[in-house]
């Protein structure tokens, strides 16, 4: 989608520590919510599911050599939903792995973040023998050896998710994440449901909307019916969440310059070369509901 307006680093409410933490756990289960929800008359999938499709159709056969982390985890989003998929579509149709004696492993995920959410991830890692985190602060642009280590160790891959998050980070920053990724890790894939395009802004819109009609049923799936004040009589959750899109939609990048931010982030052109660079959108709502995605690895490293 062709971008209205250039990149502003604009900021988000969600993102100032003055905003109530309870509002904020809200939103953070809304936008996970919107990532995995999928209702068939209005979806053709969910976007969890489209990310794990693309992860499978692009990493191919050696997908089982990767270890998933994702650096920018917050209270879980979607990458419980999206291991689930990807390892449930991986072991019914294997076919590359049909005439072996015993089938791969399943692929691992690994949650982490700068400010990590251990009680929460504890509920999502019980329910998947494929889930783990680590409880520590980890720095998406200095990230510790002995976490890319343990894979190596293992003999897999390291490939970093960035879901719904590589947007938040400024450019001097984000050269500093993809240097540090660049240098450690496989591969890494960017992925976003929004970006500048005037379905990207109405995008934004339709999901306050959604949230208004939605609320009472996550109210009681939560058990927050204080929520429902939030939504209706003061309607702060709907409004923040349509301002932070539209602001998110802002800050969004396209490929190219993403691509601009490897070229400088301090790495030789040699070095950048030995990267493929992938890209496209995905739609799961006809007209305004699309995943942007940027998958990058390391050239040779499907083999």
């Amino acid at each position: 989608m062709a971008p209205l307006l250039p990149r502003m680093q604009v900021f988000e409410i969600a993102d100032q520590e003055w905003f109530p933490q309870f509002l904020r756990t809200h939103m953070q289960a809304a936008l996970t919510a919107a990532w995995t929800t999928h209702i068939p008359l209005l979806q053709s999938s969910s976007p969890a599911r489209i990310v794990a499709r693309l992860l499978s159709h692009h990493l191919g056969p050696s997908i089982h050599n990767y270890t998933f982390i994702d650096f920018c985890a917050g209270a879980g989003g979607p990458t419980p939903s999206i291991e689930k998929h990807l390892n449930a579509s991986i072991s019914t149709s294997p076919p590359s792995y049909a005439k072996a004696a015993t089938a791969p492993p399943p692929v691992q995920f690994i949650l982490t973040d700068l400010h990590p959410h251990p009680a929460l991830w504890s509920a999502a890692a019980s329910a998947s023998p494929n889930l783990s985190y680590v409880s520590s602060s980890v720095d998406a642009s200095s990230v510790p050896q002995h976490l890319i280590n343990d894979q190596k160790q293992k003999g897999k891959k390291v490939f970093r998710l960035f879901n719904l998050a590589f947007h938040h980070f400024d450019d001097t920053l984000a050269r500093k994440i993809l240097r540090n990724t660049l240098e450690t890790s496989d591969g890494f894939g960017i992925f976003e449901l929004q970006d500048r395009s005037l379905s990207g802004f109405l995008a934004c819109c339709l999901f306050g909307l959604g949230a208004m009609v939605m609320a009472p049923y996550y109210a009681f799936l939560w058990g927050a019916p204080l929520a429902l004040v939030w939504t209706y009589l003061v309607p702060a959750l709907p409004a923040v969440l349509v301002f932070d899109g539209w602001m998110s939609s802002l800050r969004t990048r396209t490929v190219g310059e993403v691509k601009d931010l490897m070229g400088s982030c301090g790495l030789g052109e040699g070095e950048i070369r030995k990267w493929e660079v992938r890209s496209g959108t995905e739609r799961f709502i006809p007209g305004v509901g699309y995943v942007n995605w940027i998958i990058v690895t390391r050239k040779g490293s499907q083999e």
